[in-house]
């Protein structure tokens, strides 16, 4: 019995799909930390990680794969997020491919726009937007997590978050009311005096599991998906997790907030891109020693114009 055996049912090839994959993880504290471990465990093979930050005692709630070793001592500086991540990553599979960035994510753009899916796990509504924005240019399907507590009436609390997959042409995070302008003034309003919000293991647990099954229903033949959009709803009092009602009426619906025309990258010069660049794939593979992966649309695009 192979390791993948008892996934089997993800269908023909689903092992060496999702070994070929590679996603990029924007946000490896609270979610995003969930989903590196899971998709370490369903076999993914490729990784983008992105974080700026370094684990700090109040991270050692929620961070999977952190540890109290990990936190800054006199003899040693605190581990930085993505080195955690990757240190998971290589206990989970035996030849991951790794790209650890310790930086912004606005600085890792070149490293993520060649991922097949790209997944937000952010605090912020401004970082959001800006993140969906970039992975429908390049078109690629984005998955946004996120979580928040309210206090209700009575000293007592609600925890929410919702999960939602963002494709180019269909509905947004705008069209989700997620994102609104509103929300944008009122976060810049407040920004700096905020302070860290209210986060929780278990909550964070269950938006990630829900967005890696996403992520392999993308990757593998498992279930022959028509959505392209997916908006749903958590209630940690309740224990659910639900379609939001604009899920259906917005299913069939083009998105008015980002228009075709703004795909591609404004900078992207094909006389640039022409110079090598299917040579030094090739030589990436022959170093490798795998075979070949299916081209990415722009791959054969240019061998079709240029042969």
């Amino acid at each position: 019995m192979s390791r993948f055996s008892r996934q089997s049912f993800l269908g023909a090839g689903s092992e060496r799909r999702l070994a070929d994959a590679t996603i990029g993880i924007v946000g490896l504290g609270g979610g995003g930390s969930h989903i590196v471990q899971q998709a370490g465990h369903v076999g993914i093979g490729g990784y983008v990680l992105v974080d700026p930050d370094h684990i700090t005692e109040t991270n050692t709630n929620r961070l999977i794969g952190g540890t109290l070793a990990d936190l800054e001592t006199e003899a040693r500086p605190a581990a930085t997020k993505v080195a955690i991540s990757e240190r998971l990553l290589h206990g989970l599979l035996e030849k991951p491919r790794i790209v650890a960035l310790h930086k912004s994510w606005h600085d890792a753009t070149e490293k993520l726009k060649l991922c097949d899916i790209i997944i937000g796990a952010v605090d912020s509504i401004i970082e959001r937007d800006q993140l969906e924005r970039f992975a429908r240019r390049h078109l690629i399907p984005y998955l946004d997590i996120g979580m928040d507590v309210h206090p209700l009436p009575g000293g007592e609390f609600l925890v929410s978050g919702q999960v939602v997959l963002s494709t180019p042409g269909h509905a947004c995070l705008r069209c989700c009311g997620i994102v609104t302008d509103e929300r944008l003034t009122e976060e810049a309003r407040k920004y700096g005096a905020a302070g860290e919000a209210p986060q929780v293991v278990w909550s964070n647990g269950v938006l990630a599991s829900t967005a890696v099954g996403l992520i392999v229903q993308l990757l593998s033949p498992w279930f022959r998906s028509t959505q392209n959009f997916v908006y749903l709803d958590y209630d940690g009092n309740q224990g659910t997790l639900v379609p939001n009602m604009r899920m259906e009426l917005y299913q069939q619906r083009v998105c008015p907030h980002h228009p075709a025309e703004e795909t591609g990258d404004p900078l992207f010069d094909i006389r640039d891109y022409s110079r090598g660049v299917v040579e030094r794939e090739a030589a990436r593979i022959a170093a490798a020693a795998l075979p070949p992966i299916k081209p990415r649309w722009w791959l054969a695009l240019w061998r079709s114009l240029f042969g």
